[in-house]
């Protein structure tokens, strides 16, 4: 009698891992992975207004974001965020008046190429291009692969007064292939800003 009771719990656990095993199998053959994907992003058409005055500096920027004071402590008083609220998009934008002061100016440069250079960690690569703009304004732009919180930044200057840069960023590093709609849509806009930009 054990041994009887013993073949039908060995035969039942038997019958249960073969019944498992070909329900993993499909009938069409191989098991192909799907796709990763990503949420579907909805995003409005390219609009633009003109950045009210009282800056010294004024350019285009989408109807879709709002102008907000940059209120962090190292702040100056010309420094803006351009914010995205349905996109959880923000470019940062700084400005210095560099007073045909040399050492300012080279400061500045030094900043802007050191602002770049920390994501190196995170980031897969780092292209840079210059951008002419229509009225001759040249742009250093800096694409960004890879996990980081920054995937566009750029900055303009005619080296003896203005210096102008800018920065995309999002509240978190994600990967760039789930935002690249929303990076491509922001990086239009900021091209606009540049080809409309002017300083006062």
């Amino acid at each position: 009698m054990p041994v009887f009771r013993l073949y039908r719990s060995l035969s039942a656990v038997l019958l249960f891992v073969g019944a498992s095993l070909t329900s993993c199998t499909s009938s069409g053959g191989d098991y192909t992975p799907k796709p990763k994907g990503y949420n579907r992003i909805d995003l409005p058409p390219h609009s633009y207004q003109q950045l009210p005055s009282g800056r010294p500096y004024t350019f285009e920027y989408s109807q879709h974001a709002r102008i907000l004071r940059d209120s962090s402590y190292l702040a100056q008083p010309n420094w803006i965020n351009i914010y995205y609220p349905k996109l959880g998009a923000n470019v940062q934008i700084t400005y210095t008046n560099v007073q045909q002061n040399p050492k300012l100016y080279n400061k500045m440069m030094e900043d802007a190429r050191k602002l770049t250079s920390k994501h190196q960690i995170k980031a897969s690569a780092i292209d840079e291009s210059i951008m002419q703009t229509p009225s001759g304004m040249k742009v250093a732009v800096f694409e960004l692969a890879g996990d980081v919180p920054s995937q566009f930044q750029f900055y303009t200057t005619d080296s003896t007064k203005h210096f102008f840069r800018g920065a995309l960023y999002f509240p978190i590093a994600t990967a760039n292939d789930s935002l690249a709609p929303i990076i491509d849509y922001v990086k239009k806009d900021i091209v606009q800003m540049l080809n409309t930009l002017k300083y006062q």
